[in-house]
């Protein structure tokens, strides 16, 4: 995991959720940390932003995305795949 990447999300979550980043912890949920929906749509703009990448996300229906919002960990993990596509 890359530190760089994984303290870019760990910020900008923390950003959305009001909290230090060091109050968020890698196996914390969105819901753990109280970010709601309109959150987790502001907090994928910012990702997408910061990384300059595109989120295949639907927040509708985030089940039916390959982006796995599961917990902080895999966003990460997310991330640091879609950033390693796009270099690749």
């Amino acid at each position: 995991m890359s530190d760089s990447v994984k303290d870019k999300v760990i910020a900008i979550i923390a950003e959305q959720a009001v909290l230090e980043p060091s109050d968020v912890k890698m196996e914390s949920t969105l819901e753990d940390l109280g970010i709601d929906s309109l959150g987790l749509v502001e907090s994928i703009f910012a990702i997408e932003e910061a990384f300059d990448i595109q989120v295949p996300f639907n927040a509708n229906e985030p089940t039916e995305s390959d982006f796995d919002i599961s917990s902080v960990a895999a966003i990460v993990r997310a991330v640091e795949g879609l950033v390693a596509d796009q270099k690749a």
